[in-house]
């Protein structure tokens, strides 16, 4: 075998040996870490058979799994972003609907149950008795306890509008009646008390929301009450008129008051006091059983 200083075959392009000259260049020898490695089978960085491993990251004390490290001049962390995910990414906030409240229908001049209750319908009848414990008096003055008093009275009406409140409804009044036998008189002379008619009927009523109650005949007409009278010398009849009466409903006991309302003797004997003033309590006031308010 040549030695290194021999020259190769004649023709040799590549010398066997180095040029005249050359310096040989020093070669370096394991690395510490190449050393630890071959005294310990590998390092962290490299697996078996001398393949490297993947480095182990290590973890930022600023970062979280998932978060975004930015870093501003020289290196210095400058923000954090955390992650985002669907369930904490911000959803753009729309005005919640306030819950539409049902309107209430407006109430009607009268209904029945209570205020702003059951509308009255158009063609009901409406029926009142006395109020419990009270009288109907027909006297000689407004002021005067002189005359007739019955413990027992009705009165019949039928709708015929009902409209909106405020507003006025409107009744015929198609009945009124007076049971005689709880009739008495203080008149001297009188000894009893035949009947009590209610004449020309039918009346019109008109109710207003305010409380209000006017009583009016028909046109050309004249509201009348025809009284017929026991007395020592016979029987009398003594016949009262009056233009209209005026009343007050109240929805406290649903009832319809009368006071003093004025009749003037238009026919009759000397007997017969020459005025009368009309006071009565009906109460309550129902349709069909139901108490009836004003609105």
């Amino acid at each position: 075998m040549p030695s290194a200083s021999q020259p190769g075959p004649a023709g040799d392009p590549n010398p066997r040996g180095p040029p005249a000259g050359h310096r040989p260049t020093a070669v370096a020898g394991p690395s510490r870490t190449e050393k630890a490695s071959r005294a310990g089978g590998g390092d962290a960085h490299t697996r078996g058979g001398g393949e490297l491993a993947p480095p182990t990251p290590i973890p930022h004390p600023l970062r979280t799994p998932g978060s975004t490290v930015h870093f501003g001049r020289r290196g210095t962390p400058a923000c954090v972003l955390a992650p985002s995910s669907p369930s904490s990414a911000p959803s753009p906030r729309s005005p919640s609907p306030s819950p539409s409240r049902p309107r209430r229908p407006t109430p009607r001049c009268s209904t029945t149950g209570s205020l702003g209750g059951t509308p009255v319908a158009v063609g009901d009848v409406l029926t009142a008795p006395l109020a419990t414990g009270t009288t109907a008096t027909l006297y000689s003055s407004a002021t005067g306890t002189s005359g007739i008093k019955c413990t027992a009275s009705q009165f019949t009406a039928t709708v015929t509008d009902n409209p909106t409140a405020p507003g006025t409804a409107t009744e015929s009044v198609s009945g009124q009646s007076f049971d005689s036998s709880t009739c008495t008189s203080n008149v001297l002379g009188v000894t009893g008390v035949t009947s009590i008619t209610v004449d020309n009927l039918p009346y019109s009523t008109a109710a207003v929301s305010d409380g209000t109650l006017t009583v009016t005949p028909a046109s050309g007409s004249t509201i009348q009450t025809t009284v017929k009278l026991k007395t020592l010398l016979g029987s009398i009849t003594c016949v009262y008129q009056a233009p209209s009466l005026s009343g007050t409903a109240s929805n406290t006991d649903s009832s319809i008051n009368f006071t003093s309302q004025a009749f003037t003797k238009t026919s009759g004997s000397s007997l017969c006091f020459s005025a009368g003033y009309f006071t009565a309590k009906y109460a309550p006031v129902t349709d069909g059983g139901a108490a009836v308010f004003t609105n």
